[in-house]
């Protein structure tokens, strides 16, 4: 008689007809009958000795062990079994792994690191960047030994000072205006005082955008050792303004600078993801053309930070008082006197 089943537990589908049934052991002469001695006396646990040899085989298979069916669903499944603490036996289907999409999984964070570290590699961006820090090397370089070791004193507001930049190409003057921005021009005069700017360079081109220069490294990442506050904007980005680079950070202005070459610059410099405006300290007054040549000289491209390739260097920067005008640019927007 076959054993009930067991309630929830799962078996092998049953086949439609009679469960298969291994053939009796055979023999000749006198084996027959000891092949069914045998039989009788493995069987004789569950059915006694009186049991045919085909009574035998058939109790034989009933009593496949609950470990034999689950190896032969994990022979049908694929699932391997794997040892555990305790002795018992789990499988799990070996789902393996891509090689190439773990190669594809360490390069990008490979190149998420290089990004972190040295900054946005692929240049082409249109905003004007700096770094108030460089190597003590290239700042001992440049100066007459009075530069400023941080922010220096601001220019009051009223007091203009004109630079004059001396180069290869030909002379650019500047009017600096303490009005409009104090931190940023009182820093910039105090590096002009001390001859820090002779020699260096301006690194980054971009014709009809804006020429950069001030970085004593000459690669765009270097400043005078110290980086200084924001000053508020004040006025509109226009041909021949000039400007204090920054990066993205606060407080990340140092000694780049830079001169806008075109009105159709605005748009791009007060684009609203500058969260830190470009310190407005004046504009050129002389020597555009100079800017312009410079601008067009050989550079690397958008795509490589526009670099210049065959820089041309601020031979002599010279800084001395500007002549008093008529009307200063900060007293025409004052409001007109009451009639009497």
């Amino acid at each position: 008689m076959t054993p009930p089943r067991r309630r929830g537990r799962r078996v092998p589908p049953k086949g439609t007809g009679p469960r298969p049934v291994p053939p009796p052991l055979t023999g000749s002469g006198s084996g027959g009958s000891s092949a069914g001695g045998a039989e009788g006396t493995g069987a004789g646990s569950k059915g006694g000795s009186g049991m045919s040899p085909a009574e035998a085989s058939a109790e034989r298979a009933r009593q496949l062990t609950r470990a034999q069916n689950r190896a032969a669903k994990r022979a049908v499944s694929g699932v391997r079994p794997k040892a555990v603490r305790g002795g018992r036996v789990t499988g799990r289907r070996n789902r393996g792994y891509n090689p190439f999409i773990l190669a594809l999984a360490i390069a990008a964070v490979l190149v998420g690191a290089v990004i972190f570290l040295i900054g946005n590699p692929f240049g082409g961006g249109p905003s004007p960047s700096a770094s108030g820090g460089a190597t003590q090397g290239a700042v001992q370089s440049h100066g007459d030994g009075t530069c400023p070791t941080g922010q220096p004193a601001s220019l009051a507001a009223g007091q203009v000072k004109t630079v004059t930049i001396q180069t290869a190409k030909g002379t650019i003057v500047m009017r600096i205006d303490g009005s409009l921005a104090p931190i940023a021009t009182g820093n910039f005069v105090a590096l002009v005082a001390c001859h820090f700017y002779d020699g260096i360079v301006f690194h980054r081109l971009v014709p009809g955008f804006v020429i950069q220069g001030g970085d004593p490294e000459g690669t765009g990442g270097g400043g005078p050792g110290y980086s200084i506050k924001d000053d508020p904007l004040n006025g509109t980005y226009h041909r021949g303004t000039v400007a204090m680079a920054r990066t993205s950070q606060p407080d990340s202005q140092g000694s780049q600078f830079f001169i806008v070459l075109s009105d159709d610059a605005n748009a791009a410099l007060t684009d609203p993801s500058i969260v830190y405006p470009y310190a407005i300290m004046g504009e050129v007054t002389s020597g555009m053309d100079v800017a312009d040549v410079i601008a067009a000289m050989p550079n690397s491209g958008d795509n490589s930070g526009n670099q210049a390739l065959d820089p041309v260097a601020m031979t002599s920067v010279t800084v001395a008082d500007a002549p008093t005008p008529s009307a200063s640019p900060a007293s025409t927007s004052a409001a007109p006197a009451a009639s009497p």
